[in-house]
């Protein structure tokens, strides 16, 4: 996921689709829109219409960020734990 011209980045080369998508299928949406409470993941959410908001509000597209890279760092952990059992 990391390439050397930024090896400190877990976004690098992360597509914002994927990250909602990846939000969407590791919460819902319901649980999603509780996280993070806006609009376009509580009233009739849709990936597409999140997009459209997500990329004209920086402030919003950060939260999802963050909110991503935890969830990434989760599966990691478990991943490891279940490969050491």
């Amino acid at each position: 996921m990391n390439t050397p011209e930024q090896p400190n980045n877990p976004l690098h080369g992360v597509k914002l689709v994927t990250m909602v998508e990846t939000l969407v299928e590791f919460f819902g949406w319901e649980k999603l829109g509780t996280k993070i409470t806006i609009n376009c993941f509580i009233s009739d959410p849709s990936v597409k219409s999140s997009l459209k908001f997500l990329r004209k509000t920086p402030w919003a597209r950060e939260k999802v960020e963050l909110l991503y890279i935890e969830v990434e760092r989760r599966k990691a952990v478990k991943m490891a734990k279940q490969n050491n059992s």
